[in-house]
């Protein structure tokens, strides 16, 4: 079980107010995202959760039980942080059997959750390896091995891959996953990178200055951004706003359009722009364009990867009308 209820929970550093009063549930199972910009309280929301920081005021709930003043070792999570916090002088076997020996563990328990996590981990082969021995993705993988032999009621990983290159990133993500779906236990993932949010969670919890800004599967945050603030966080590359007059066309303050819903033709469209900078993918090509006639920034657009358009092109865009975003002047959703 993993079920987790914030209850009006708050946090402040002296005068400082960190997170507002603030409710949230977490089922039992899933697997959900805290996601925002830095500073926005994302890290400290699971600090409070796993009990390495006091709320100020509101209640805590792990499995309907009060975990408000509950000590970290009893509230039966088990945390991964950014840093590894390997024994450099263990060896693997001995870094993830650590917390069982602490807690006095049989030997022969130890054993059987070290095999059965090496094996879930691909860390079997490494059992006798010091950390020093291991590439960056092997060490954290042992971290988390580390973690799954509490046989906790919830995960919680805080920016667990941000020291990982690109590829190692990737790879890691999706053993997370993996292991998720094998474990089926209650996931919190706190990231700075939408990607890995969209990608990864069943639910994500978008974060700005304490405040929970929306709730929702991947797919709903994309499609029905709540305000601005969402709409131009979720989705890479991120949304175009667009204010003044193409706006109250619409009846709105400001519409925002994904580069992916705009349609290119070099000889006729509603927009006329042109290209700067081109940033080819392969299969896309994301096109910065200029003297759109609307905001100063440029406007980002998702074209073909062959598209046969350089630095300097007029060409025109023709936004597609079912997927026009609308908002009003408090920057929430029409």
């Amino acid at each position: 079980m993993g079920r987790i209820t914030l209850d009006k929970v708050t946090k402040s550093f002296g005068e400082v107010n960190v997170i507002p009063p603030l409710d949230l549930t977490i089922e039992d199972g899933e697997f959900v995202v805290f996601v925002g910009p830095s500073g926005c309280g994302k890290s400290t929301l699971l600090r409070l959760i796993a009990g390495l920081e006091d709320v100020s005021s509101g209640q805590i709930r792990i499995d309907g039980k009060d975990a408000t003043d509950m000590p970290p070792a009893k509230r039966g999570l088990a945390m991964v942080f950014q840093s590894y916090a390997l024994y450099p002088h263990m060896s693997v076997r001995k870094n993830i059997a650590f917390p069982m020996k602490m807690a006095g563990l049989p030997q022969d328990e130890q054993d059987r959750r070290i095999n059965a996590a090496a094996s879930a981990l691909n860390l079997t082969a490494y059992l006798d390896r010091r950390p020093g021995q291991l590439s960056g993705g092997q060490r954290q993988r042992v971290a988390i091995g580390r973690a799954i032999v509490r046989e906790p009621s919830a995960f919680l990983f805080d920016e667990p891959l941000s020291n990982l290159d690109a590829a190692l990133r990737v790879g890691m993500r999706l053993e997370i996953m993996e292991l998720h779906k094998r474990l089926d236990t209650t996931m919190i993932y706190v990231t700075h990178d939408q990607v890995e949010a969209m990608t990864m969670a069943d639910k994500i919890v978008v974060l700005q200055a304490g405040y929970i800004e929306q709730v929702g599967s991947p797919l709903e945050l994309y499609h029905s951004p709540r305000n601005e603030f969402v709409a131009g966080f979720i989705g890479s590359p991120k949304m175009n706003l667009l204010r003044g007059e193409v706006a109250a066309q619409h009846g709105a303050a400001t519409i925002g359009v994904r580069p992916e819903h705009l349609a290119v033709s070099t000889s006729e469209g509603q927009w006329p722009a042109r290209v700067g900078v081109a940033e080819h993918l392969g299969s896309d090509t994301f096109l910065h364009v200029h003297d759109h006639g609307f905001n100063d920034a440029p406007m980002t657009v998702r074209v073909d990867g062959e598209m046969p358009v350089k630095h300097g092109d007029r060409i025109f865009l023709t936004p597609d009308p079912s997927k026009i975003h609308r908002f009003d002047k408090q920057g929430l959703r029409i």
